[in-house]
């Protein structure tokens, strides 16, 4: 993550560093620490707002997924996927096993297991007609796209590696859109398992640290072209089906700010 617009300014000789700032928003941090964090973001208002969209995210997150804590759960899960597609009800109550595991608050910061995340996406069938892929792509923001560690598998300085082998593994030309002229730049990707084969991911990042992911999937051929868009809690995606992929772009930005980039990528998708 690009971390320039963060200014780490002592305060009581100790810089405020990121861990500090997703510690505060967790409410984990010792007294005296929180103390000089909250110094720190009354003299920093930007920051003070990015904290501010964690915890919201962080709630918006609670509020999606903690009903289905108390659903009861088969004694015995299938070792193979139903062949029925799953309703978004069943991929939440997917979901929320994984919070019980690694908690909801690293859910929202992005770091939740990657495998939690794979055996989520993996057994959940796609429903091409609700444009279900757009779910899977709003979940595979809100794990990767917070995650300060290894948010890509794939960075973008090796574009051509990554455009390769991305390439190969789906079957079809797969390309990264150049987003710089509208504020963002191409921070990597990575694989991603789908309902019925591979997905990929690209990321890309804004120089005041916001993100937005471009999910691409060939379960989505011969779907609804027209943009769409839907709302998964604070990950808005717009959506649309262009020659052999389906295309859904995510971010917790607004939506005038997510679909002008998004005709920015369908245009240069359309090329």
């Amino acid at each position: 993550m690009n971390d320039k617009h963060l200014h780490p300014v002592p305060i009581a000789g100790t810089p405020i560093t990121e861990a500090d700032l997703h510690g505060y928003a967790d409410g984990q941090l010792p007294a005296a620490r929180h103390a000089e964090v909250a110094a720190f973001l009354a003299a920093h208002p930007h920051d003070q707002t990015r904290v501010d969209d964690w915890k919201e995210q962080r709630r918006a997150l609670h509020a999606l997924l903690d009903p289905v804590l108390d659903e009861p759960l088969p004694l015995r899960l299938p070792l193979k996927a139903p062949a029925r597609p799953w309703p978004w009800r069943a991929l939440a109550a997917s979901v929320a096993v994984a919070v019980v595991s690694a908690s909801a608050a690293w859910i929202a910061r992005g770091a939740m297991d990657a495998r939690h995340l794979q055996a989520v996406l993996a057994t959940a069938s796609p429903d091409r007609a609700a444009g279900g892929y757009a779910q899977r792509a709003a979940i595979a923001h809100a794990v990767y796209a917070p995650d300060m560690g290894r948010p890509v598998e794939v960075g973008g300085d090796n574009e051509k590696a990554l455009v390769t082998w991305l390439t190969k593994r789906m079957g079809a030309p797969v390309r990264a859109p150049a987003l710089s002229q509208v504020g963002y730049e191409l921070m990597g990707g990575r694989l991603l398992p789908g309902g019925a084969g591979p997905v990929a991911q690209f990321m890309y990042g804004a120089s005041d640290g916001q993100r937005l992911t471009l999910y691409v999937t060939r379960e989505a051929a011969g779907g609804q072209t027209a943009f769409q868009f839907t709302q998964e809690g604070p990950v808005r995606v717009f959506y649309w089906v262009e020659g052999q992929f389906g295309y859904a772009l995510s971010g917790a930005v607004s939506r005038d700010e997510l679909q002008r980039v998004s005709q920015e990528v369908y245009r240069q998708l359309q090329g």
